[in-house]
């Protein structure tokens, strides 16, 4: 009976091992050998698959869920961000930068217009939510100051401003993830560019008085400061980018500004995007102005390995699309669950390409189509929910989710106007020099 049952046994181990593991050999197409495998190890869970082919299939998955109402007075879409979700609760507001010289906020799940908030004669550039407090948005003026609204009260007036010095014209800008400090930088006036910093404490309860600067850096760029991007977890931690070609970043939490620049990274162009990633974002990385990229690990500073992860010169000529273009870079996403960094680009005519990078280069992920008329130039992709939001040039805010219908209006027809992807910031030519390693 022993005897038996072990036969019995090594027969079934052999049939389990002839199913999982033999090939069944197809013969398709001319005679062209592909192999497959049974049924039983192809049914793969999401678990099995790839952080790229993972992100592919929900990428694929996505639809217009909502599109925003078009206004009386259309305007470019520049910059898109969610407030911070509640303890419980999920972002409830969006907020858009656009070229009108307004903020824009909107519900986040039916895109119903709210407020709008309006800084003639001075130009908004970029918007953020506080990271505590879903009802508080900034965004930086032209006139020199950097504005905060909230989106609980009626008033359109600010509801704190964070004035700068005189001569200061605010172009990019960010705030701390404790909100507590808020960074500005500014365009070159005659010979000095500056990083502006403030205390951002108390901005729901002293509306009154313009806030003064805690101080300035001054020696550390040449030319238009075009972003700044402060660490997602690190408080003092500060990366900006400018037109001068140089990436530095800062601990704000030194003395002085020669001891706070850790390092400062040469792109060779003008920066027009900047970003963290890789594991507790030890990783920066940037885009320019002539569709570039460059990305480094600033975790080897300190050692002898060398710190660029990845140079291209144009990611236009690196990136394979079959039956179609890449034409402009809008910018990128770090996606921690799955250790990827990923670039967002586009064509004129709205469709959205997503591209993973790695250490070996760049490759298409997959494509979104029939959203846009016209170029994309701004985004904001929930890693919660997989939504994505997305601005352009034809006046629309469009709300992607995965498997949606579409239930609003029809596919509004182009909004465009004179303009193009080079005139999203002024650029100089000016010498680049490199500094730190």
């Amino acid at each position: 009976l022993s005897l038996q049952q072990d036969v019995i046994a090594g027969f079934l181990y052999a049939i389990l091992i002839l199913v999982v593991f033999h090939p069944v050999v197809d013969l398709i197409d001319n005679f062209n050998l592909t192999y497959k495998y049974a049924p039983l190890i192809i049914i793969r869970t999401a678990f099995e698959m790839t952080a790229v082919e993972k992100i592919e299939e929900q990428l694929a998955s996505l639809r217009i869920a909502k599109r925003s109402t078009l206004s009386e007075e259309p305007a470019y879409l520049l910059d898109i961000d969610v407030s911070k979700p509640a303890q419980s609760e999920s972002s409830r507001f969006v907020a858009v930068s656009c070229s009108n010289k307004s903020i824009r906020v909107y519900n986040r799940e039916t895109l119903n217009f709210l407020r709008e908030y309006s800084s003639r004669p001075g130009i908004l550039n970029g918007v953020r939510f506080a990271h505590a407090c879903d009802s508080i948005v900034f965004s930086a003026c032209s006139d020199g100051t950097v504005k905060c609204w909230d989106i609980r009260l009626a008033t359109q007036k600010a509801v704190q401003i964070f004035s700068g010095y005189p001569s200061n014209i605010f172009i990019s800008f960010d705030i701390n993830c404790s909100d507590l400090i808020i960074c500005a930088g500014t365009e070159k006036v005659e010979k000095d560019t500056f990083l502006v910093f403030w205390d951002a404490r108390g901005i729901t309860n002293c509306a009154s008085a313009a806030k003064e600067p805690l101080g300035v850096y001054s020696e550390s760029h040449n030319d238009d400061i075009t972003k700044i991007c402060f660490h997602p977890i690190e408080p003092n931690l500060v990366v900006s980018g400018s037109t001068d070609g140089l990436v530095n970043v800062f601990d704000i939490n030194r003395d002085n500004e020669d001891d706070a620049l850790i390092s400062t990274c040469n792109s060779n162009s003008s920066v027009s995007f900047i970003g963290w990633s890789g594991k507790d974002y030890k990783q920066v990385y940037c885009m320019t102005h002539d569709e570039g990229f460059c990305w480094w690990d600033i975790a080897q500073l300190d050692t002898e390995e060398p710190i660029t992860l990845l140079h291209v010169v144009d990611v236009r000529d690196a990136v394979c699309i079959e039956n179609d273009s890449l034409r402009y870079l809008v910018g990128g996403l770090y996606h921690e669950k799955a250790d990827k960094l990923f670039l967002v680009g586009g064509t004129s005519t709205g469709n959205i390409h997503l591209i993973s990078c790695s250490c070996d280069g760049l490759s298409l992920v997959g494509t979104l189509c029939g959203g846009h008329a016209a170029t994309v130039r701004s985004f904001c992709w929930n890693l919660i929910d997989e939504s994505l939001l997305t601005g352009g040039e034809d006046a629309q805010l469009l709300l992607w989710k995965p498997r949606a219908v579409e239930r609003s209006l029809a596919k509004k027809a182009s909004m465009k106007i004179a303009s193009s992807v080079q005139k999203r910031v002024r650029v100089h030519n000016s010498s680049l020099k490199s500094r730190k390693k």
